[in-house]
């Protein structure tokens, strides 16, 4: 087979592309590989590279690359239907939206289908504060929530210098995060200030104008952090005796990824508003947000304008149906709860014989290592973090290094991944481990 002249392809890429650079950027893509095709949990390079591909795309491939269900469709709507007007309904959306609501819990049901992550969050956003006829909202200080204008402003694990100032009326609260907390191994509601803390700033900085709080109920780019038991209760009390509306960005949790069908059902709570993305439409872009009659009505209430050109595409929702399809028909929570204890139990055996493993954590698909100098001190070990990505990318592992302080690597395994594949990823990261920390 041939193969494509890297050296050139890079070449061009740097003379045309504009270099847009995302959380962390360990290997520049200038320095990386250039993606060809893909099958399952495999994606392969210009120069026949196969890869193990552990962060699923950019976690938009969870079913697998190139899902077959999800391919057929795309293809039968390309040569029906690609694009109509989003102004009036199309077949494809209608079918989606009765589908996705069959799925969740009441009084979720009305959806709002567009593009991207951030689409459906500015979406919710905009729907929290005409619901309320309030203005501010809050998140989480190690959020991430997408980079349009509203959504970098409370994306505050990526908050960086040069983008001029933010946007009103937004606010962070404390991220419970039980490894780096001095007292959650003694005291069970340890969070419980943070969150008392958390709310009396808001109350003092817009006091009566509160008008949703959004979470991740994992907090994924900000370090797989695990939400402790009753916390996001007790957010949900804070939220709602202010009058506010709670918001679940289930971009990277929802859909089956942490074991059930969506992370909320795990936590006792039905947020006022879902959003979903990422591997929702199997590859394709496609978001949706979700609420119930009574925020739609009081929201439309004098009218309301939110999309774009290519919001409810046929071709999109085509997508969007054969992925809860599979999803549903395979039973792929199942899956993933599966593969999450095999990966976990890897790590922790790898964890007994290296001490700089500091934590491991995450569920079903989404899983974390958090990587330490020292276990007593909890010293983050980035440079070390950074130099394993390096070696398991040219050894042929994917996976992302996410946190505060860019010392958690973040696993992301398709549901494809065979237990053959989770041995080879956790030998190649066994040997990068120990030639970062010198064993």
């Amino acid at each position: 087979m041939s193969h494509t002249n890297t050296s050139g392809l890079h070449r061009t890429a740097d003379t045309y592309l504009i270099r847009n650079h995302l959380l962390t950027d360990v290997v520049p893509a200038s320095d990386g590989p250039i993606f060809e095709r893909a099958e399952g949990s495999v994606i392969w390079d210009t120069e026949g590279k196969a890869y193990l591909d552990f962060n699923s795309g950019q976690m938009c491939s969870a079913l697998g690359h190139n899902n077959p269900r999800v391919a057929r469709a795309i293809h039968h709507s390309s040569t029906t239907l690609t694009h109509a007007s989003s102004v009036y309904y199309n077949v494809p959306q209608i079918k989606l939206a009765k589908m996705l609501a069959e799925t969740l819990t009441a009084p979720l049901k009305r959806s709002m289908f567009i593009q991207s992550g951030a689409d459906s969050n500015e979406a919710a956003v905009l729907f929290a504060r005409r619901h309320t006829r309030c203005s501010g909202i809050a998140a989480f200080h190690l959020s991430f929530h997408g980079y349009t204008d509203v959504t970098r402003a409370i994306s505050y694990c990526a908050t960086g210098p040069g983008y001029g100032p933010t946007l009103p009326d937004l606010y962070a609260i404390p991220t419970p995060y039980a490894y780096r907390a001095a007292n959650a191994d003694a005291e069970p509601e340890w969070w419980r200030p943070l969150l008392t803390v958390g709310f009396e700033l808001l109350d003092r900085q817009c006091p009566g104008n509160l008008a949703g709080v959004i979470v991740e109920p994992l907090v994924s780019a900000g370090g797989v952090i695990e939400m402790p038991p009753g916390y996001l209760a007790a957010l949900q009390q804070e939220v709602h005796s202010r009058g506010a509306l709670l918001i679940f960005d289930e971009a990277q949790t929802g859909l089956g990824k942490l074991g059930t069908m969506y992370a909320y059902q795990q936590e006792g709570v039905v947020p006022d508003i879902v959003t979903l993305s990422k591997h929702f439409g199997g590859g394709i872009a496609l978001s949706v947000m979700i609420t119930s009659d009574e925020i739609e009505e009081k929201a439309l209430d004098g009218g309301l304008t939110f999309g774009h050109s290519h919001s409810s595409d046929p071709i999109a929702c085509a997508a969007g149906l054969a992925s809860l399809e599979e999803i549903i028909e395979n039973d792929l929570p199942h899956t993933a709860q599966t593969i999450g204890r095999a990966w976990q139990a890897r790590m922790r055996d790898l964890q007994t014989r290296c001490e700089m493993i500091g934590d491991i954590r995450g569920r079903g698909l989404l899983q974390g290592v958090e990587l330490v100098r020292d276990p007593s001190t909890k010293e983050p070990a980035a440079e070390e973090a950074a130099q394993i990505f390096q070696i398991c990318l040219k050894q042929g592992l994917l996976f992302s290094v996410r946190g505060p302080h860019k010392n958690v690597l973040r696993f992301v395994p398709p549901f494809t991944t065979t237990e053959a594949q989770l041995d080879q990823a956790s030998e190649i990261l066994a040997n990068a481990i120990g030639k970062a920390f010198g064993n």
